[in-house]
């Protein structure tokens, strides 16, 4: 035997015996723990969930912080969501319209309607359409200024001598380049400043007038006040309120003619500037001014003026 084979013959055994030391000290150490362990019996069961506790708890704060955190969150939203079903479930309206009847329900104090006796000679008088319309034309016409005017030839400046000679040219022989023919010449037969006014008797004006306010009578739109304002300050606002109150339509939507004497300067102070109303004295009462209104509304001394003046007029 060569001594190489001695020495791996000497090894082995010595390597043998390390392996089987090493196996005995791991079974000696474990011995110890599982002898421990089944002696514990479900102690380390018994650990574990001690040791899971603590974490359970961790995760219910958390939970509940996430769910504190959230709460804000979520409460606008059911809120939001609260309010637009309450706002479904109502009428839609809009702002302008809640305060719409807050501006026309105004007090109306002593300035109130006054219910009289219309004169049957001047409210009931025969309605007669072609006089009217005869006395409005005129009265329009009247409204014409007239004042437009345009130039002749003989107006233009310009054009004294002739623009070519007589003949030769094989053109129109002409005289004058301010011809009505030439660009920049005079007008021919253009307007001139005159008076369009008609003549027209005051018995068909008044005739006129009386068929206007009769017609309107028999219709309900003649009302009376007492007066628009109470005291000696103008307010626009208590007037438009009476005017309202009467008339029943809010001011702007319907055109009233207000009768007012010229010496009510409360009234006209107050109603000058209202919308859709047009103040006018009773001697200044005209067919026109009736026609173009909605309706007619007399001031107790106004109405009492037109009456006097209106029953002079059919004496004489």
């Amino acid at each position: 035997m060569s001594p190489a084979s001695q020495d791996e013959n000497a090894t082995q055994p010595e390597a043998a015996a390390k392996v089987a030391g090493a196996e005995v000290a791991d079974a000696a150490a474990a011995g110890p723990q599982a002898a421990d362990e089944q002696a514990a019996g479900s102690e380390p069961e018994e650990a574990t969930h001690a040791e899971e506790a603590p974490q359970a708890d961790e995760a219910a704060e958390a939970d509940e912080t996430l769910k504190a955190e959230e709460a804000p969150k979520a409460r606008p939203a059911r809120r939001r969501a609260a309010a637009t079903a309450d706002d479904e479930a109502k009428p839609a309206r809009s702002s302008r319209s809640a305060k719409a009847p807050a501006k026309r329900t105004r007090t109306v104090t002593a300035s109130t309607e006054v219910k009289v006796d219309l004169p049957a000679n001047i409210f009931d008088a025969k309605v007669n359409l072609p006089l009217i319309h005869q006395v409005v034309v005129a009265q329009q016409a009247a409204a014409r200024q007239g004042t437009h005017s345009t130039k002749t030839r003989g107006d233009v400046r310009g054009g004294g001598r002739k623009p070519y000679r007589q003949k030769g040219t094989g053109r129109a022989r002409q005289g004058s380049v301010r011809a009505p023919q030439f660009a920049g010449g005079g007008i021919v037969h253009g307007p001139v400043p005159r008076s369009y006014e008609q003549k027209t008797p005051k018995k068909m004006k008044a005739a006129a007038l009386l068929g206007a306010l009769s017609d309107r009578a028999r219709h309900g739109l003649v009302q009376v006040v007492s007066g628009f304002v109470d005291g000696d300050t103008p307010k626009t606002a208590d007037a438009v309120a009476v005017l309202a109150a009467v008339t029943g339509a809010a001011v702007g939507t319907t055109r009233v003619l207000v009768v007012a004497d010229r010496s009510d300067q409360v009234t006209h102070k107050s109603l000058r500037n209202a919308t859709g109303v047009h103040l006018i004295d009773p001697g200044q009462l005209n067919t026109y001014d009736v026609l173009t209104n909605d309706r007619v509304v007399f001031t107790s001394a106004a109405f009492e003026s037109f009456v006097a003046r209106s029953g002079g007029q059919e004496e004489r």
